[in-house]
C-alpha cells in the first residue's frame, strides 16, 4: 500500500478514470462532517460497536467489478483507517491500493482540533457535506 498526499490522491483520481475513490469513515462522519466530492461510502468499522465491517470487502469488490488490479484510493479521518482497510484489501489480492495521508479531517493540531494543520479539507480539495 502506497500512501499519498492529499493532492497527489487527487491528482491520481483525476488522471485515472477507471480509480475508485472510497471513504471508510463511519456512516455518521461521512453524512455530517462532509465527504470528498465523487467518493464512495464504505465503513471500515462503524458504531455503535466500532466492529470491522464483515461486509467491507465485498462493498469493495462490488464496487470495483471484476478487476483487482483497479486502483483503490482511501481515505478516513486521519490515516489510520485507512492504513488497517487497505491492508485487508491487499491480502484479498487487490494490487493497486492507495492510502490518503492525513485524511478528510488531518491530525489535530495544538489546540486538538482538526482540519488546520493537513488532510483533505486543509488543503481545499472538493469535498461536500449531506
Amino acid at each position: 500500500m502506497e500512501f499519498l498526499a492529499p493532492s497527489r490522491a487527487h491528482e491520481l483520481l483525476q488522471q485515472r478514470a477507471d480509480a475508485l475513490f472510497i471513504d471508510c469513515r463511519s456512516e455518521m462522519e461521512y453524512l455530517f462532517v462532509g465527504h470528498p466530492i465523487g467518493a464512495a461510502h464504505v465503513a471500515w468499522n462503524d458504531g455503535p460497536h466500532w466492529e470491522i465491517n464483515p461486509h467491507f470487502i465485498v462493498g469493495v469488490r462490488k464496487l470495483a467489478g471484476a478487476r483487482s488490479d483497479r486502483p483503490i484510493v482511501l481515505i478516513c479521518r486521519s490515516g489510520n483507517r485507512s492504513a488497517a482497510a487497505g491492508e485487508a484489501l491487499e491480502r484479498q489480492g487487490f494490487s493497486l491500493v492507495y492510502g490518503v495521508l492525513h485524511g478528510f479531517e488531518g491530525d489535530l493540531d495544538a489546540r486538538h482540533h482538526r482540519n488546520a494543520t493537513n488532510g483533505w479539507r486543509c488543503e481545499g480539495l472538493p469535498w461536500e457535506q449531506c
